[in-house]
């Protein structure tokens, strides 16, 4: 008999948690390249998040980030641990199945600390008598909802639990199917390099699938009251900039995404192989 390290159900929020910190500041210019209607190259916005805030201008909204990792990724590779003892996954299918599950359940838990973030991290952009000025992700939560009410915390749940699904899959699904299928030949270990080269993969699928919903939540997210009249309407705004409008940022989103998810798989499999908890397979032996 043989055992297998798996991961604890919480690993995976812990582990996204400590890579989105990292990886905050292309997180902010991602959202402000999305947000804005008029051309700006990531140079200039660097430099006008610069000269306004200074270094801790790029980890504007880091509270919101991090309570968005401790709700949204807690509960999507949560559920899709529990998931694995009721669904089979032995199969591609079922990967896409549990994890599109799995994500827009995390996209709904996720919500309000994402809107949150999205406003922190676009404030710096806006005028100092249009900036919402939130102290920290818990101030964000209790003005907008003192302000806005309870239902505008879920403003742009539909989507962002669409977006949850798709992004899930690429990472989740694409990832555990690219390192089963590089486990099963000769070639590689359980061992970092796997690890990275299936997480750069999934992390680039996961960009890819998410980034024309991505923009339109950005966009519905950050938008105030009467801004636009639903859905439809956001996305004929966003069409008026051509097909581009709809993977604007894609390249920060890229950049910012890739990293995220190698760095996630990288600290959730170093959770996996020394606090994880095993089970007992049987030997399989090839005649």
């Amino acid at each position: 008999m043989a055992t297998e390290k798996y991961s604890r159900w919480y690993f995976g929020g812990l582990a996204s948690t400590m890579a989105a910190s990292l990886t905050h500041p292309l997180d902010t210019l991602k959202v402000n390249l999305q947000t804005q209607q008029a051309k700006m190259s990531i140079l200039e916005l660097v430099l006008i998040i610069f000269r306004q805030r200074g270094l801790l201008g790029f980890y504007r909204g880091i509270s919101a980030s991090v309570m968005r990792q401790l709700t949204y990724s807690m509960s999507r590779f949560g559920a899709y641990e529990i998931g694995k003892d009721y669904v089979n996954t032995e199969t591609f299918a079922g990967k896409v199945g549990l994890a599109g599950v799995c994500g827009v359940l995390g996209g709904v838990i996720g919500a309000p600390a994402d809107m949150i973030n999205v406003r922190m991290q676009h404030d710096v952009k806006l005028p100092p008598e249009k900036r919402r000025n939130y102290k920290h992700a818990f101030d964000g939560l209790t003005k907008a909802y003192r302000q806005e009410g309870v239902r505008r915390l879920f403003t742009g749940a539909t989507i962002a639990a669409f977006r949850g699904g798709l992004i899930t899959i690429g990472q989740l699904a694409f990832y555990d199917q690219i390192k089963s299928l590089m486990l099963s030949s000769s070639y590689f270990n359980d061992n970092s390099v796997t690890h990275f080269t299936a997480s750069l993969l999934a992390g680039i699928t996961a960009t890819t699938l998410t980034q024309p919903v991505d923009v339109l939540k950005t966009r519905i997210m950050n938008a105030k009251p009467g801004d636009f009249t639903g859905l439809i309407d956001i996305i004929r705004y966003t069409a008026e900039l051509g097909p581009k409008g709809f993977f604007r940022g894609y390249v920060p989103a890229l950049v910012r995404i890739v990293p995220l998810t190698i760095l996630t798989f990288m600290f959730l499999e170093q959770l996996r192989l020394h606090f994880g908890y095993e089970k007992i397979k049987p030997i399989v032996y090839k005649y």
